[in-house]
C-alpha cells in the first residue's frame, strides 16, 4: 500500500511520521508543485496534503487513489464533488489546532494593543536611556477589561476566544457567518453593529460563499478609529486593498494571520500601509504549536487506520519495488554520512 505526503514541510520537520510509515509504503515529498502533483499521486492509495490542490483533473486519472487525507481542517484545496464521484473518500482533522489558534488570537491582540513593536524599539535604540525618565508613556494603551469585543464566526474557536476574554472583563457579542449559531449566552448582533461598536474584533470563521469579502469598502468604515481588528479565520474574508485603504486614511490597527494569498506577494496593497506598526500579519502560523501538530499527526493515523478497518488495500508488486528503492536510498543516505565523517575526522577523534 502506498501512502503519499505531498506537502510534508508545512508540517515541520520537527515531528516523527513513523506512526504513518508503520502502516504502509510511505514517500515524502517536502513540497509539491502543480506541475508535479499527478506523477506524485497517479499511483498512491493515499494521498495526504495540506494546502496541494487535487483538482478533477488530477483525480480523473488516479484509478488507484481509495482515500484522501487533509493535513488541515479546511478542504477547499480538493474537488470534493469529483472525489464523492469516483468514490474517494476524504477526510480532514478538525479540532486539533483550537487551543493554538486562541492562543495567538492574544498574541496578536497584545503586541497590537500594548504598542509591543514601539517600546520594543524604543529600548534597543536607547531611546529610553536618553529620556531619564523611568517609564514611557508615549503610545498609551487600554486594558481589555470593560472593553466591547465582537466575535465574527462562532465555532469552537470563537467560543473559547469569547471565554477567555470574558476572563479578562471584556463584554463579549458576536455575530454568526451561517445564521445558524444563535443559541448561547453571549448576544447575536448584526455584523454593522459588532464593526461600528466593538473595540476588539477578531474573526474566526471559514472561507466560503457567504464570508467571501465580508469585510470590505462598504463596511470597513463602520470600525471604531483605534479599533483593533484580528483576522484568525481564512484570507479572502476581509478584502486587502479595501483594509489597506482604511488604514491608511485614519487610525485603526490589524493583526491578520492568513492572507488571500500566501505566501504574501510583494504587491500586496497591506505592504503600502504608510503605518506599519498599526499592522501585525504573521505567516498563517496560529495552528502550529508543537502540541497542534503533533495532535495532526496523530489524526492522520487515526484517519488512515479507521478507513482501513472497513476498506483494506491489498499491496501491489509495485510497492513491494518502491518500498526496496526506499531502504536502498535510505542506506544511501547513510553511507554519505559516513563517508562526510571520515573525511572531516579521520581518525574518529570526534573532531567537528
Amino acid at each position: 500500500m502506498k501512502i503519499v505526503i505531498l506537502d510534508a514541510k508545512t508540517l515541520g520537520d520537527d515531528l516523527d511520521l513513523t506512526s504513518i510509515k508503520d502502516i504502509g509504503n510511505l514517500v515524502i515529498y517536502q513540497t509539491t508543485t502543480k506541475e508535479e502533483t499527478l506523477a506524485r499521486v497517479q499511483n498512491a492509495d493515499i494521498v495526504i496534503t495540506n494546502k496541494v490542490v487535487l483538482s478533477a483533473e488530477i483525480l480523473e486519472q488516479c484509478n488507484r487513489l481509495k482515500l484522501i487525507c487533509i493535513s488541515a481542517t479546511g478542504m477547499n484545496n480538493v474537488d470534493i464533488e469529483y472525489a464523492n464521484l469516483k468514490n474517494i473518500y476524504l477526510k480532514n482533522v478538525a479540532g486539533y489546532s483550537t487551543k493554538s489558534v486562541v492562543q495567538h488570537t492574544f498574541a496578536m491582540l497584545f503586541f497590537l494593543l500594548e504598542k509591543m513593536s514601539y517600546y520594543d524599539k524604543v529600548v534597543k535604540d536607547g531611546i529610553w536611556s536618553e529620556s531619564k525618565l523611568f517609564t514611557d508613556v508615549s503610545k498609551p494603551f487600554f486594558e481589555i477589561s470593560g472593553k466591547k469585543w465582537g466575535i465574527i464566526g462562532f465555532g469552537r474557536i470563537g467560543q473559547e476566544v469569547a471565554g477567555i476574554a470574558t476572563s479578562f472583563g471584556a463584554e463579549v457579542s458576536y455575530y454568526s457567518t451561517t445564521g445558524n449559531n444563535l443559541k448561547s449566552a453571549y448576544p447575536h448582533k448584526a455584523l454593522d453593529t459588532i464593526l461600528a461598536t466593538c473595540d476588539i474584533i477578531s474573526i474566526h470563521a471559514p472561507l466560503n460563499e457567504k464570508t467571501k469579502y465580508l469585510l470590505n469598502e462598504c463596511n470597513l468604515g463602520y470600525i471604531k478609529d483605534k479599533a483593533i481588528l484580528l483576522n484568525l479565520g481564512r484570507g479572502g474574508i476581509i478584502n486587502e486593498t479595501d483594509l489597506a485603504f482604511e488604514m491608511n486614511r485614519r487610525e485603526i490597527y490589524a493583526g491578520l494571520d492568513v492572507l488571500e494569498s500566501e505566501p504574501i506577494e510583494k504587491l500586496n496593497p497591506l505592504n503600502s500601509v504608510k503605518n506599519q506598526d498599526r499592522l501585525l500579519i504573521t505567516p498563517h502560523i496560529a495552528w502550529t504549536s508543537i502540541e497542534a501538530r503533533k495532535k495532526l499527526i496523530k489524526g492522520l493515523e487515526n484517519n488512515i487506520r479507521k478507513f482501513l478497518e472497513t476498506n483494506p488495500i491489498e499491496d501491489s508488486p509495485d510497492d513491494k519495488i518502491e518500498e526496496v528503492k526506499e531502504v536502498i536510498k535510505e542506506l544511501e543516505i547513510k553511507e554519505k554520512k559516513k563517508k562526510k565523517k571520515d573525511i572531516e575526522d579521520p581518525f574518529n577523534l570526534g573532531l567537528h
